[in-house]
């Protein structure tokens, strides 16, 4: 059975919010790739809409959408995630985990596009008290 931590950003607010999401709703976010919209609903927040746009496995390894599949690859980096090189041009061969959500995976981390008609804080209580 998957077990999620999600990190919730809201850019509108500029806070980002944390939440464990376990059993039904987290084989929902199988197989989903950065970029996917997500209902909000499997992470507890009704009524909104939310973008995929990283994470990373269970040993660290980020999560690169250029990547394609579930697995792990090591490839050439230059920059951007995962790698900042200290001297300009300078590359690096580095793993990283494919841009599909899997088993394997332990944070996922989500954007808000679109609000629902509570606040994020209230709704993230409510489902804290229900557990």
């Amino acid at each position: 059975m998957a077990e999620f931590e999600v990190v919730i950003s809201d850019p509108k607010e500029g806070n980002s919010y944390q939440s464990k999401v376990d059993g039904q709703h987290a084989n929902r976010l199988i197989g989903k790739k950065i970029g996917g919209e997500v209902d909000g609903i499997f992470v507890g927040l009704p009524g909104y809409k939310l973008e995929v746009t990283g994470g990373s496995d269970i040993d660290g390894f980020p999560m690169k959408k250029n990547i394609p599949g579930t697995g792990r690859k090591k490839i050439l980096a230059k920059g951007g995630v995962g790698f900042k090189s200290k001297k300009g041009g300078k590359k690096k061969k580095k793993t990283f985990r494919a841009n599909t959500v899997s088993d394997d995976i332990n944070q996922i981390n989500l954007k808000v596009i679109e609000h629902g008609p509570k606040k994020i804080p209230e709704l993230l209580e409510e489902e804290g008290e229900n557990q």
